[in-house]
């Protein structure tokens, strides 16, 4: 088993990890976890555990996880997204199909105002993104003129 471990474990936590260096080739046979550092993604911060002295190699390794785990985490969250546009997809067709009344009229109000509040910001962001474009455009037009 020891052969198939990592060198470093990260315990996920809420803003980013614990970091654990494993030590499986001690003399018990048993797989040591000796905390290292916290790692934070949101602000990119890096604290070595007590008074250790990371290494650049680790440091190094840390940053990079931190940058794989800021990826990995707005992937899902754009994956979560989709899956609530299928979701309502679902539940247009429920509505339609198999609703009661006493039903719609439990969920109506909410589900209208939730979808009215994310209409809305989607219209002001859609809206900023294409000032932002055209003002980008009209920079580059100013520049080549």
């Amino acid at each position: 088993m020891a052969g198939d471990l990592p060198e470093y474990y990260f315990r996920i936590r809420e803003n980013g990890a614990v970091v654990f260096r494993i030590d499986a080739e001690n003399r018990q046979r048993r797989v040591d976890m000796e905390q290292i550092a916290t790692a934070n993604i949101r602000n990119g911060e890096v604290k070595p555990q007590g008074d250790r002295k990371l290494s650049a190699a680790e440091v190094k390794l840390i940053k990079a996880w931190i940058t794989e785990r800021i990826e990995v985490l707005a992937r899902r969250d754009v994956d979560d997204i989709l899956r609530t546009v299928d979701h309502l997809n679902l539940t247009t067709q429920w509505v339609q199909t198999k609703a009661t009344d006493a039903q719609v009229e439990t969920v109506a109000d909410a589900l209208l105002l939730a979808m009215h509040d994310l209409r809305s910001v989607l219209v002001r962001r859609k809206a900023d993104v294409a000032m932002q474009a055209a003002a980008a455009s009209d920079g580059m037009a100013e520049g080549a003129g």
